[in-house]
Formats: C-alpha cells, structure tokens, sequence
C-alpha cells in the first residue's frame, strides 16, 4: 500500500491514502470521528489538567515555604512538579480548547510550539525521574565513599535533565523529522508516520536516548539499592530489625518502576510500531490513547513521589491548619528521633529508602560488626539490640 504524503500550512504529515480520505486538521475535524468523541476526550483532559494543575502547585508552594523540604535530595522532585506542572498547563489546556473545537484551530506555528512544548517538558519530567533513583542509589549504597550529595551535585543533576531533553527534542523544529498532528487532529506530536529514512533515524534516537536509556538508568539504580538493602538484612541475620524497611522499600520500588512502565510504554510501543509500519491503519481514537494516557503521569507522579512522603504531609498539614508553632516543634522532634536532622542532606530524601539508609543501613552494619566481634559479652555491655 502507498503511502501518501501530503503538507498541511507547512505541518508534514503521512497517511494511508487509500484507507481514508485526506482532512485538514487545521480547518476542520476529521469526518469520520463523531463529535462526542472530542467531548468525551475534551472532559478527560479538563479533569487530569485541573489535577495534575492542582497537585503539582501544592508540591511547588509547600516546599517553598517550608525550608527544611528544600534540600539537595528534594531538588529534582520540585523539578519534576514543575516540568508536569508546565505539560499541563501547555499541553492540558491547549489539548482542552481543540477538543472542545473537535480540531486544531491554532494553526500549523502553533502546532508546532504545542508539540515541542508538550515533549519537552514531558522528557524533562521523564528524566528527572531516572534522576532521583540514581540520587537515591547514590545516597544509600555511596559508590564514591564519603563524597555525600550536596547541593551543586543536585543542581547539575537539573542542569543535565533540562539540557539533554532540549538536545533531543528541538531537532524537528529545525528540521530533523517534524512536529505534526496527530490522527484525531486536536494533538501534535512527533512525525510518526513519516516514511521518510531520514525521520526514521531521528525516532529511533529519541527513543533510545528518551525511553530506553532512562529505563534502564532506573531499573539498574533501583537494583542495585535493593540489593544493596537486602545484604544489609542477610548481614544482621536474627536481630531482624531491618526486614520491615526492606518490604517498604521493596514495595515503593515495584510502585515506582510498574507506574513508569504503565505512562510510558504505551506511547513508546505505538512510536516503534508506527515509525516501523507507517502505512499501518490504526483508528484516529485508538492512537490517541498512548498519547493522552501518558499525561496522567502528572497526576499520580506527585501522588507517589510527594504525597506518600511523611514530611510532605507535615508540612502540608502545617500549610492549611496554620498551626505553625505545635506542629513545627513536633516536627523537628519527629525528625531527631527518626536520625533525620535538618542538617543532613541524606535526611530529606522523599520516601524511606533514605531515612533507612542514614539511620539504619550504616548503623545496623556497624553494630552487627560490633556484635560479632563481642559476642561474648553480656547485652548490657555490648548495647546490641533490636532497633
């Protein structure tokens, strides 16, 4: 089957030409998709879009206030609220106003701009997150020895996500493969349908560098601290006070690496597939669901990565009951007696992977030594207790 090519105000795009008939995106909806499609999908992403605007605000305005969220280890989740926040209120809003027009009225600039700005932010957002488990990796199992986390190492971590996103995804802008709309007509993304070698090149790169290395960066970092966490508890054998972190641990991991899989792996499948097969037919409201499903990652992102942290929630009940005094104090001793103090950049770490790491994994390991070595005194002596 030949595949036709075709421009729209400049905006390449390719379709199966004999499958069905040619409709400007820009003019028009697409006839063959009836009107409550575009409805139904306009009230889906004025939901995520008014969430996601919601929750990533509250990330962003609670850890500006309270001073003892803004340390290293918390950077790159501030950056990752931001970057979702930016995909929403971009990508959201302008996804909303087309599908309640049932086409992209904006034109072919905007288009364009939409879909740089969309896959921008939303590789910004994936970046990061591979990001923060290689910090957390870092932060527990110190492949540098004593070299810690500290600010300016947090800080190139952002600077690192923001430029290597920018490298991959301004090519079509300036003329390595294209933006364009997507088959429904209300979206723009990446030229995946192109038939062109030269635009294959430039998908196969992005995928690579934009799924692939990220994924493997998280399932190696998340590794390696799980294996690492597990030798601690075969070390300390019968004292045991360490199992429960590890299933926590555990747990948060699977949660984490499942909902990655979940946002992304769609979208990724439906790129290679199309890219591999651009005449292929697929329905114009089947292939937009890769696309729309990874935008509720800026929903369940904050949820999982913010919400679920017990200092966040502090802080966030201290935000909206404005009972500063109390619950500060209570805070700060909650901290003490959990080895998190303010002064330590390990401690602010957004899950318990790190606090376990401070307060357990170093100390568990110095005193199961200890324990091996006096063993013969009494437990008074030698203080080797279940923690």
């Amino acid at each position: 089957m030949d595949a036709f090519k075709g421009s729209v105000n400049g905006v390449l795009y390719t379709e199966a030409a004999e499958i069905f008939r040619h409709d400007d995106p820009f003019n028009g909806p697409v006839e063959s998709i009836e009107p409550w499609n575009f409805k139904f999908l306009a009230a889906l992403m004025f939901l995520i879009t008014v969430l996601s605007l919601s929750e990533n605000f509250t990330v962003m305005l609670v850890t500006f206030k309270f001073k003892q969220l803004r340390q290293p280890l918390n950077y790159i989740i501030l950056n990752l609220s931001l970057a979702d926040f930016l995909v929403s209120l971009i990508g959201g809003t302008i996804s909303f106003l087309t599908n309640i027009k049932g086409y992209f009225f904006m034109g072919a600039w905007a288009c364009v701009m939409e879909g740089f700005a969309v896959t921008f932010f939303g590789i910004v957002a994936l970046w990061s997150l591979a990001v923060l488990a290689f910090e957390r990796f870092f932060v527990i199992c110190r492949p540098l020895g004593n070299i810690r986390l500290r600010g300016k190492h947090a800080a190139l971590g952002i600077v690192f996500v923001w430029t290597f996103s920018f490298i991959w995804t301004i090519p079509p802008v300036l003329g390595w493969s294209s933006y364009t709309v997507s088959k429904i007509g209300t979206t723009c993304e990446p030229n995946w349908y192109s038939g062109d070698y030269f635009d294959h090149t430039y998908i196969i790169t992005f995928f690579t560098t934009c799924f692939i290395l990220p994924l493997a960066v998280i399932i190696v970092s998340y590794g390696k601290l799980m294996r690492k966490l597990r030798k601690v508890s075969d070390t300390q054998g019968r004292l045991g006070s360490t199992r429960k972190p590890e299933r926590q641990v555990t747990r948060m991991v699977v949660v984490m690496i499942v909902a990655f899989l979940i946002c992304w792996t769609p979208y990724a499948a439906f790129s290679i597939i199309v890219t591999a097969c651009p005449t292929i037919y697929l329905d114009p409201r089947l292939a937009a669901v890769p696309a729309f499903f990874s935008k509720t990652a800026t929903v369940y992102n904050p949820v999982i990565y913010v919400f679920m942290n017990k200092q966040f929630r502090k802080c966030l009940i201290q935000l909206f009951h404005c009972n500063n005094d109390a619950i500060d104090l209570n805070f700060n001793q909650t901290t003490e007696r959990g080895g998190i103090t303010a002064g330590t950049n390990e401690g602010e770490m957004s899950t318990i992977a790190a606090r376990f790491a401070k307060s357990a994994v170093e100390k568990t390991l110095e005193e199961a030594s200890r324990h091996s070595s006096l063993s013969q005194l009494p437990v008074a002596e030698n203080k080797v207790c279940p923690m």
